[in-house]
């Protein structure tokens, strides 16, 4: 995909955080409404996806469809499509993240079919092919933005939500944090070698047990360090070591593989608090959840981040930070701090 010239950008982010998204652009706001969950924003976006926070999706708009009639939308949309490039590899049509977006669903599904047999018709859909992936997304049911993402630098599900189902047996639902943070924040290949059986683990603030639950599934030894009680399989299970100490004062007796942490508390203490555990030697990872204020949420973020380079400056360590609002995630985002081993 080419970003050289200046393009409008599709954004979908969680609703309420759409100024947020914007901001962390730096580009020109063309669209954003409150609690609309995307935005639009126009410039050369040079940042990747990967890094960039609030973003659940971006797309690169090529056109759009708007006053659709009732009885014929397809007509309209299909002319609205870009002449380049000739192929996709799938087709996704989305809506927003609101519940007025909920109601579209229905009507997505249907339509999806007879668009996808148009394209397949054409061979203008080509799966599994390398090609662009096609968005339609409807903020409702009279307008279509039309745009394309590569397939590299993008989210790999619709709407950039990954679905997630509850597991029955795990104490909280704070789990599906934990594990769409493995899924979005660790490559294939990092989550077969970092999350492996018979690694240990500190969970701070674990009570009562979510985060230790899914780090007992990937096989890890816990430490869970909570004054609150454990709940459920985690109250008792021969992988869990309880421990009721303040998780801001607990130290390991000996280094651990992960320390992962989801504690309410002040953004700025809980990031420095993770950057000491990874300076001093005392894990290799961490992942650990950042609740943002109300007000300047993007400024206290960065003040969080600075405080961990300075710190990973200081011990001369070679790390890599990344950050994500997750779907799971609330008035919050997900970090992930690890140490890059010298080859």
């Amino acid at each position: 995909m080419n970003t050289s010239a200046p393009s409008d950008w599709l954004l979908y982010c969680r609703p309420g955080f759409e100024r947020d998204c914007a901001e962390e652009t730096g580009l020109q706001v063309i669209e954003a409404q409150p609690n609309s969950g995307f935005i639009i924003v126009r410039g050369k976006l040079r940042v990747p996806f990967a890094q960039l926070v609030f973003a659940r999706q971006r797309i690169r708009l090529v056109s759009k469809a708007e006053a659709l009639p009732e009885r014929d939308r397809l007509t309209p949309l299909l002319a609205a499509l870009p002449d380049a490039p000739t192929a996709f590899s799938d087709l996704w049509l989305e809506v927003p993240d609101t519940n007025e977006g909920k109601t579209l669903s229905g009507f997505t599904k249907r339509f999806q079919l007879l668009l996808e047999a148009r394209l397949h018709e054409t061979e203008r859909l080509v799966n599994n092919s390398p090609a662009p992936r096609l968005h339609i997304f409807f903020p409702d049911k009279t307008r279509a933005l039309i745009g394309i993402s590569d397939l590299r630098d993008s989210a790999a599900w619709p709407m950039g939500i990954l679905r997630l189902r509850m597991p029955v047996d795990a104490p909280s639902r704070s789990t599906l944090k934990l594990a769409e943070a493995f899924e979005t924040l660790l490559s294939e290949e990092e989550r077969k070698q970092w999350l492996r059986s018979g690694m240990t683990a500190v969970d701070l603030g674990a009570a009562p047990g979510g985060w230790t639950w899914q780090l007992v599934m990937h096989g890890l030894k816990v430490q869970a360090v909570d004054n609150g009680p454990m709940k459920g399989s985690m109250a008792l299970h021969p992988m869990v070591q309880h421990l009721r100490q303040d998780g801001f004062r607990y130290q390991p007796r000996r280094p651990v593989d992960w320390v992962v942490c989801d504690m309410v508390e002040q953004p700025s203490r809980v990031a420095a608090l993770m950057a000491r555990w990874i300076a001093s030697g005392m894990a290799q990872h961490t992942l650990f959840n950042l609740k943002l204020p109300m007000k300047k949420r993007l400024e206290a973020l960065e003040q969080a981040f600075d405080d961990i380079r300075n710190q990973m400056e200081s011990a001369h360590i070679r790390y890599r930070l990344a950050a994500k609002q997750l779907y799971h995630d609330r008035e919050e985002v997900t970090v992930l701090l690890t140490k890059i081993k010298k080859r």
